[in-house]
């Protein structure tokens, strides 16, 4: 009932063919795993500096899969800064504790999800591996 209702409002929402949601939800599959692998990147590179350019190259890597793949990086971009001010606000009050670095991590994916390149946030030295 739920996959339903949800195809039911891609439908109607994006205004798509039978064909083009399925290519849709592909895309924001596709797009999520791109995500989940920048993170992993990111996890394992544990690089100073590096995390503007992961989350850039996350965006821009899921965007590049089309529609699907920009709505799921945005998504998951938000759900995670959203998420991150929550545990923030719960650490540290009202402090503005992490608002500059959620706002300059905003601003990566942005960068990322509009197509500029990525590495205009990679840090010197990061190894060619990422």
């Amino acid at each position: 009932m739920k996959l339903f209702l949800g195809i039911l409002l891609c439908s109607l929402v994006l205004g798509v063919s039978s064909q083009r949601w399925l290519d849709f939800l592909k895309e924001a599959g596709q797009g999520t795993r791109d995500m989940i692998r920048a993170y992993s990147d990111m996890r394992e590179a544990n690089y100073k500096n590096s995390d503007k350019y992961f989350h850039a190259r996350g965006n821009y890597d899921a965007a590049q899969r089309g529609p699907g793949g920009a709505w799921a990086a945005k998504v998951i971009s938000d759900a995670r800064e959203h998420f991150q001010r929550g545990t923030d606000l719960f650490k540290y009050g009202d402090s503005g504790h992490g608002v500059e670095d959620s706002r300059a991590d905003q601003a990566a994916n942005e960068w990322g999800r509009s197509g500029k390149d990525p590495n205009h946030f990679r840090p010197p030295g990061l190894p060619s591996k990422y």
